[in-house]
């Protein structure tokens, strides 16, 4: 997980920049979602080792690229508390993160001192869904967190969504009108504040092992990414 200091750094930069005074980034108690709350509860109880609990933005406090993933895992970040991390999702993400100088590890462990470089990783919804798939009412009760999550990300900066869930939130998060902005693999479309939104499919272990998502697919999205980044 982010350390402390990081956690300050990330509320100071959300309190600074949202146009609401009450904007959370995240919020470790947040139950606000009954389904999803009894859900982290059962699975709690089966694996008490796992954190079981929202799973907290993890990178750069001051990031120029904003990935914004679907839900935790039930056995990757629910379990590690760090997005993308302990299941297949994760692997070509952060081979890919290290490849372009974005991730100090080509790996990522919990509490293995892996750092990322302008570069920070969240989620559409923070908790675990059953079966992967967040309904409709969870994805727009947890958007307050990307909103406030949204409003860090400077001018000039990206937001990388995967999947159509995390792409659709993202843009009615930006006040932007889904249909005007359709997703597709390297998609590319301008927000508001003179930021870039890139789309690609998600890295998950269906996208990845029926090749839907190729390794070269998604190298051609981080460059573009690191391009814009940079310009």
């Amino acid at each position: 997980m982010a350390s402390p200091t990081t956690d300050s750094l990330i509320r100071s930069i959300v309190t600074s920049q949202s146009s609401s005074s009450n904007a959370v980034l995240y919020d470790r108690n947040c139950r606000q979602c009954a389904r999803l709350s009894a859900f982290l509860d059962e699975v709690k109880a089966k694996y008490p080792s796992y954190a079981c609990e929202p799973v907290e933005p993890f990178g750069d406090p001051k990031a120029r690229l904003l990935i914004v993933g679907l839900a935790p895992g039930l056995h990757g970040a629910n379990a590690t508390g760090r997005p993308f991390t302990g299941d297949h999702a994760g692997i070509m993400l952060f081979e890919t993160l290290h490849r372009f100088g974005f991730s100090s590890q080509a790996q990522s462990a919990s509490g293995d001192g892996l750092t990322l470089k302008a570069c920070r990783i969240t989620n559409a919804v923070k908790c675990l869904p059953p079966q992967n798939k967040p309904v409709a009412e969870e994805v727009n009760r947890c958007r307050q967190y990307l909103v406030s999550e949204l409003n860090t990300i400077e001018r000039g900066g990206v937001i990388l969504t995967l999947g159509k869930i995390s792409h659709d939130s993202v843009l009615r998060a930006s006040g932007v009108p889904v249909s005007s902005m359709p997703f597709r693999h390297l998609g590319e479309y301008s927000l508001p504040g003179e930021r870039t939104l890139l789309s690609s499919y998600h890295c998950s272990r269906y996208n990845t092992q029926t090749g839907r998502l190729t390794a070269k697919m998604f190298n051609a999205v981080f460059k573009r990414a690191l391009e814009l980044v940079t310009l």
